[in-house]
């Protein structure tokens, strides 16, 4: 993140846009609806900061600029057709220690200006940090036709409520979910359809009913999630819904950034991360502590790379949650077979190559694989193998030494899916060799059959350095 995203208030505060024309004005509009004390210096003004003065109290002044000028302001604006006059601008607001921007000039700038979403009190604001203007305003469209007017009506009316919602319910988790309901629910909706009446006499029983239900803590959920294996938009709908209500998250090292960035930024975040031989939270101690969570009140996200019930260990912890009566949900993620496979232009089946796959796990327990052979190694078929990276050698040579073909086609997928996605292809007998030489790492996927072929017609996700 560039900047820091705020929303400042200027209510009275002294202002000031150096500048007449429609860069200026479009400042001048900004603060003079925030309610600022604003001064607007400039020879002349153009026609459309005049409509904005004669729209709002505004002081203009003519002359030359001086610190007098910027002195005891909270904000400056630099917006003159002059580039030496925005120079000074800065240079007054620097030496006074006052944020200042200057138009298109973002090295000049200690802030820059959004794109903004009005449905006040409701704002929306978007910004590329100057990098791509055009898909900022792509994007304010696009919020301006989706997000009706009454959701500014909506706003108003829950702040109305504020204090009362407040002093009725002091469990912070149930007053969250108090509002969870009011907003998605029908109250909302009678505003929405100008029923303020009706949506006012439904709040108030809402109310009524939820300080008569006292402030015991709120029931606890787990939700268990399949993040699928690494693309953000590969989410379902309902993944990201509820990613939005938990109060706290647990994530381990198959998820990335992107994908934790879409959590409630509020919600508590445990890592519970797992590697090879590198257990930092045993798998039994996941599931108590989701248990233990819930039971306080919380609704706990689980979130788990790919599908939670594909070699995710998803099953192990709601047998626990439902041991002990806790409610839980499971959403379903793009299988890392499915999605890493896709990304690499790797269909797991094809008329002319397989009419089916098998999953398998390249995990070793107490140094064995324990993989079944002759029911991999059958015609028409295709493999995948997770968590197989550093077992591929006894993996090539399990399939060889089983008669095997060594020259079936084969593939390892480094952080499919994600920036930096890798493809390594071969055959059983070279892809150790060129995993190897390539420095692969985990997490990776390995493929075993004809349909690795197909490749080099169909790749179509290339990001980083493929091979």
């Amino acid at each position: 993140m560039d900047h820091l995203p705020i929303f400042l208030d200027v209510r009275g505060q002294r202002a000031l846009v150096v500048g007449g024309g429609t860069l200026a004005a479009r400042k001048a509009d900004l603060l003079a609806r925030a309610g600022a004390d604003l001064t607007v210096l400039a020879p002349d003004m153009n026609d459309d900061l005049a409509r904005v003065a004669a729209e709002f109290e505004i002081n203009h002044k003519q002359g030359d600029l001086s610190a007098d000028d910027v002195n005891g302001c909270v904000i400056v604006f630099g917006a003159s057709n002059d580039h030496a006059i925005n120079l000074k601008v800065h240079e007054l607001a620097t030496a006074a220690g006052i944020l200042v921007n200057i138009s298109d000039t973002t090295d000049l700038c200690d802030f820059i200006m959004p794109a903004i979403v009005d449905r006040s009190p409701l704002l929306i604001s978007i910004s590329s940090g100057g990098a791509t203007p055009l898909l900022t305003r792509m994007l304010k469209a696009r919020f301006e036709t989706t997000i009706p007017a009454a959701y500014g009506r909506l706003a108003e009316f829950a702040g109305s409520y504020r204090d009362r919602v407040k002093e009725a319910i002091t469990n912070m988790a149930r007053r969250r979910r108090f509002w969870e309901t009011m907003i998605a629910g029908p109250v909302a909706e009678h505003l929405f359809s100008g029923q303020e009446d009706e949506a006012t006499a439904l709040m108030d029983k809402l109310l009524k009913d939820a300080a008569v239900e006292g402030d015991e803590a709120a029931d606890g959920e787990v939700y268990l999630v399949g993040t699928g294996p690494g693309d953000p938009d590969l989410l379902t709908f309902r993944a990201l819904r509820l990613m939005q209500q938990a109060d706290v998250v647990l994530y381990d090292r198959l998820i990335g950034d992107g994908i934790l960035n879409l959590v409630r930024r509020d919600a508590d975040r445990i890592y519970v991360g797992k590697m090879k031989e590198d257990h930092s939270v045993p798998q039994e101690e996941i599931s108590e502590m989701l248990t233990r969570l819930a039971r306080e009140g919380k609704r706990v996200l689980r979130l788990k790379g790919g599908d939670p019930f594909v070699f995710g260990r998803g099953g192990e912890e709601i047998a626990t949650l439902a041991d002990n009566g806790i409610n839980f949900q499971v959403i379903p993620g793009v299988t890392a077979a499915n999605g890493c496979a896709t990304y690499a232009g790797i269909p797991l089946t094809h008329r002319d190559h397989a009419q089916g796959y098998i999953v398998v796990t390249g995990h070793e327990k107490d140094g064995e694989l324990g993989l079944d052979w002759k029911n991999l190694i059958q015609p028409r078929q295709t493999v995948v193998i997770y968590m197989g990276l550093t077992s591929l050698g006894t993996i090539t040579d399990g399939f060889l030494s089983h008669g095997a073909d060594p020259e079936t086609p084969a593939a390892v997928i480094e952080n499919g899916t994600r920036v930096g996605q890798r493809v390594i292809t071969g055959t059983l007998r070279s892809l150790l060799g060129k995993a190897t030489e390539a420095e692969i790492k985990s997490p990776a996927l390995i493929i075993i059959g004809s349909v690795v072929t197909l490749r080099d017609k169909l790749a179509w996700f290339e990001r980083g350095d493929n091979a």
